[in-house]
């Protein structure tokens, strides 16, 4: 547990992981999909995401760096499209198994064990910031393009720095800025097709907000006195932070092969 007390990320993607998709599983099949889109999962924004991605039910869809996997199911629910989701970490592996049943590959998203052309749309939301730099991030960008077929789109969430100095940044995050950002598509292939802010877009839905928060309470009350916890909540607090002084921004894209 050191361990993970001292890695947020493989705390928040290992041990919490498992925990939450406990919780969820106890309170009850509604608790599912917003339990597993903690950070990352805002209905609106996956709206717009898939509004742009226009999947049809049946195309294959490559979530990368996939967490727990509610993102990928809210796709499937929405859409009807058949998600494989590719994940590093164990213990979220081990939690969208348990909670959804989807395929799982375990894999690093700058090196994906999936053939050229094999996906009809992907998508990658909040998982640039942790590729360790821009060569990182670059080979990310250039993989998701490769298992996409020509004609496919691509999904980003993406955290971009505005400002130099970042106020106590969360540890194995590195934010690029938007002309970064335009550079690393650019070598990558990449063109935008639509660009929005999820901050503009309306907050989940009372119930949506109310299973959050009854996950969250629970995995508190039995899971608060852990240092695997604590490490995980002070890393989403520590972004929540940048992003209310303005330091950081958030973007959702959507993309095709240039």
């Amino acid at each position: 547990m050191a361990s993970d007390a001292g890695d947020p990320m493989a705390a928040e993607f290992g041990p919490v992981a498992e925990w939450t998709a406990q919780v969820a599983a106890d309170l009850g099949p509604e608790y599912f999909v917003p339990a597993a889109c903690r950070g990352s999962g805002r209905p609106a924004a996956l709206d717009w995401l898939l509004a742009g991605l226009q999947p049809r039910p049946g195309d294959l869809m490559i979530d990368v760096g996939a967490g727990m996997g509610g993102p990928a199911a809210y796709a499937s629910g929405h859409t009807g499209v058949r998600p494989v989701l590719v994940e590093p970490e164990h213990g979220a592996c081990r939690a969208a198994v348990r909670l959804f049943r989807a395929p799982v590959v375990t894999a690093d998203a700058t090196a994906l064990p999936l053939p050229d052309a094999s996906a009809d749309v992907a998508w990658c939301l909040g998982v640039l910031c942790t590729a360790a730099g821009p060569d990182a991030q670059l080979a990310m960008l250039r993989e998701l393009r490769r298992i996409v077929r020509p004609a496919g789109r691509i999904g980003l969430l993406v955290y971009l720095a505005t400002t130099r100095q970042l106020d106590d940044p969360p540890r194995g995050n590195h934010f690029p800025a938007a002309g970064q950002l335009g550079v690393l598509l650019h070598g990558a292939q990449l063109e935008t097709v639509s660009v929005a802010n999820p901050g503009d877009m309306p907050p989940p839905s009372p119930d949506w907000l109310a299973r959050s928060a009854a996950v969250e309470r629970e995995l508190q009350r039995r899971f608060g006195h852990t240092p695997a916890l604590s490490a995980a909540g002070g890393q989403s607090d520590r972004i929540a932070h940048l992003l209310g002084a303005g330091q950081l921004t958030a973007q959702v894209r959507t993309l095709r092969r240039s």
